[in-house]
């Protein structure tokens, strides 16, 4: 039995979980007996995936609507989840959202909400929630990151800061945590088929989709091991852990700029 396999009967919150990976995540959880609250924008697919999980799996499914970009975000999730009564074993900090194009022609309140939302929220969520965890000695937090966080990717200057933000406060918190009996993990997928390029653009991705199935069953793996992050497939790995250290900076960042610029599709 793997570490994930002994989530049976705890509780996670998922963010981000209308869609995608975090849909997947829920769904995986679900399918290991564990019970969930389900956090997004979209009430109509929070609800259905509620319904869908707890009649096939026969596990407590609680769907909770906020727009995690708001500044307060967390601190009302952690306020909502007090007033549930529930003791959160589980956080899957998946939300967040990418920009593509020139930061000269972006929109600052959108770049702003973008931080708020892959940092600010994954930041204040953690620290509200980790503390419990500790007390109790038990306890897990998934962040995802991404490949992008490895390096400069000019044209998506703010997503890959801010995934940059997720791999380094991951790795921390996992040093800060050894020996707590909480787990941490950062994963790191690379492009991926969900809805994220409807919002960031097909000139976004590079290489090949994974799916969200064969990112959580990564970092599902990986859980509770002896890695603080974790890349999913093998050519993503190859490319963020080798390419990004034996490459110097300049070259490095011309071949990412000419790889997601806009109109190059």
């Amino acid at each position: 039995m793997n570490y994930a396999d002994s989530l049976s009967s705890q509780l996670a919150v998922v963010t981000g979980a209308s869609s995608g990976i975090g849909t997947e995540f829920a769904r995986q959880l679900a399918r290991r007996g564990v019970d969930l609250v389900l956090v997004a924008r979209s009430q109509d697919r929070l609800e259905a995936l509620a319904s869908t999980l707890s009649s096939q799996y026969g596990v407590k499914v609680t769907p909770v609507v906020l727009d995690l970009s708001r500044p307060d975000s967390s601190e009302r999730l952690v306020r909502t989840l007090d007033e549930m009564g529930a003791v959160v074993d589980v956080l899957v900090n998946n939300a967040g959202f990418a920009s593509h194009g020139d930061l000269a022609a972006a929109d600052p309140e959108r770049m702003e909400a973008q931080v708020q939302l892959n940092v600010g929220t994954l930041v204040g969520t953690t620290t509200r929630l980790l503390r419990g965890m500790v007390e109790r000695g038990r306890g897990s937090v998934i962040n995802v990151a991404s490949t992008a966080g490895f390096q400069a990717v000019p044209h998506m200057a703010v997503y890959s800061a801010t995934k940059a933000f997720v791999l380094s406060f991951t790795r921390s918190l996992w040093g800060e945590t050894r020996g707590t009996g909480v787990a941490v993990l950062g994963i790191c997928p690379g492009a991926t088929d969900t809805a994220f390029f409807d919002v960031a653009g097909d000139n976004a991705s590079v290489g090949s989709r994974r799916t969200p199935q064969q990112v959580v069953d990564t970092a599902l793996s990986a859980l509770g091991g002896r890695k603080a992050t974790v890349v999913d497939g093998g050519g993503n790995a190859l490319v963020a852990r080798a390419v990004s250290r034996l490459l110097p900076e300049r070259p490095l960042i011309r071949i990412a700029e000419r790889s997601v610029r806009p109109g190059s599709r």
